[in-house]
């Protein structure tokens, strides 16, 4: 194992530990048999509600040898199987396979959001939930100028995060039908702090 990829899962982890206290509202309406979009490594699984069955993590990139991740995934209460796999391609799941589908954080570095979520929305069954908590464009038209001036910079040094993302208009692209948004400010520098929580559904 070379040191970035010793290094660069345990950064990811403190990084988005930060987020901790967005997650259990966020996955509150998560439900039955569950696909995450962006295991990484592991945080939101401490946060699932009893009502969640199972659990399918999907990530671009394994985080393994985290003693962290190991510790959570030892305290899963349900089933939890982990694929190495980019969403933006074709998922190897039948149609209709999850009652839930769990983004958090996730929209921003996928290279094809749009055709991420119409693959999600694919293995989704008739009426079932996407549950979302992402961060995007902000709704100032001011923030949102210089987030399209430093998006190129900042992709390049975050591994591929887009900063100016309209989450809303990407979800319905993908072809949900938003039920419950929620738009807030987070804390931290602003042009990475506008949160879009919401859940959303596939529509028979």
């Amino acid at each position: 194992m070379g040191l970035r990829d010793w290094f660069q899962p345990r950064m990811l982890d403190w990084v988005m530990r930060q987020m901790n206290e967005l997650r259990s509202e966020a996955l509150a309406a998560a439900e039955g048999d569950v696909l995450e979009v962006g295991f990484g490594t592991g945080l939101n699984l401490d946060f699932y509600a009893s009502s969640v069955k199972s659990v399918t993590g999907l990530d671009r990139r394994a985080a393994e040898g985290l003693p962290a991740l190991e510790e959570r995934v030892g305290r899963a209460r349900f089933p939890l199987e982990r694929c190495t796999l980019r969403a933006d391609g074709e998922l190897p799941f039948d149609a209709g396979r999850f009652d839930c589908v769990v983004t958090t954080w996730t929209l921003c570095s996928i290279r094809d959001p749009v055709r991420a979520l119409a693959e999600m929305r694919r293995v989704l069954k008739p009426g079932g939930r996407y549950v979302f908590i992402e961060h995007g464009r902000a709704p100032s038209a001011a923030t949102a100028r210089w987030q399209d001036r430093l998006n190129p910079l900042w992709r390049r040094i975050s591994d591929g995060c887009n900063m100016n993302r309209p989450i809303d208009r990407l979800v319905e692209e993908g072809g949900f039908e938003l039920t419950g948004l929620e738009r807030f400010r987070h804390t931290g520098p602003g042009l990475l702090a506008h949160m879009y929580r919401g859940v959303a559904t596939r529509s028979p």
